[in-house]
């Protein structure tokens, strides 16, 4: 027992993952034991012991992803890699600590970190790119489990009137996505400018419709005190 502490804790590197990973094995309890668990969603009839879940997911044709005026950002990007969007923020970020984690204990062990003092918290730099990489694949099944039942299957009036902020440029015909952020999860919807105005990166706007084939949502540029 002795030893597994000190490998937890030594290196620097270990102690830091081992804690980061207890604060998010902290906040799931928390929230499990406070009866919130996963949410599914109001509608969903699957349920997990101490857990709801809820996602929304709309599907456009490549053909329709192209006409995009402007290419989305590298953080735009990075997200979607991870599926941000499509599992709730708090779980990817878990599953991104554990990856994390793992990798630093094994490594610790082959590259006897502890010979290089606090020096050894630079291996946390590749670790931390490697599990980005790696999470995309880890997560996949967890994004297929949030498909299943429903996570992004709210109907269109849970977001219809919500506000969010534009992660394309569009004008006319063109498709763009927009993100919005229901308690603590990130959502990326496709969205059409009304009567085709632009819509700058960034703005903040708000979904006023839906269209008919449910591809997409409407949005308008919405004025508020922060944009003014």
């Amino acid at each position: 027992m002795t030893e597994i502490i000190n490998l937890l804790f030594n290196p620097l590197p270990n102690a830091i993952m081992t804690v980061l990973t207890g604060l998010s094995l902290l906040y799931w309890l928390f929230t499990m034991l406070m009866g919130d668990g996963f949410d599914f969603g109001p509608d969903a009839d699957i349920q997990i012991e101490g857990a709801d879940i809820q996602d929304v997911e709309l599907n456009v044709d490549q053909e329709l992803d192209s006409e995009i005026s402007h290419e989305p950002s590298f953080f735009s990007k990075a997200m979607d890699f991870i599926y941000v969007g499509k599992a709730p923020l708090m779980v990817i970020v878990t599953m991104f600590k554990f990856i994390s984690w793992i990798l630093t204990i094994v490594s610790s062990i082959i590259l006897n970190l502890t010979a290089y003092g606090w020096k050894s918290v630079l291996i946390l730099v590749p670790i931390f790119i490697l599990s980005f990489l790696l999470l995309h694949f880890v997560a996949k099944p967890v994004v297929k489990l949030y498909k299943n039942v429903g996570y992004m299957g709210e109907e269109a009036r849970e977001f219809i009137g919500r506000e969010g902020k534009m992660r394309s440029s569009i004008q006319g015909d063109q498709l763009g996505s927009v993100e919005i952020i229901i308690q603590s999860d990130v959502l990326r919807l496709n969205v059409k400018s009304l009567n085709g105005e632009p819509l700058n990166y960034g703005d903040d706007v708000l979904i006023i419709n839906e269209d008919a084939g449910k591809k997409f949502y409407i949005v308008q540029k919405d004025i508020n005190l922060n944009n003014i």
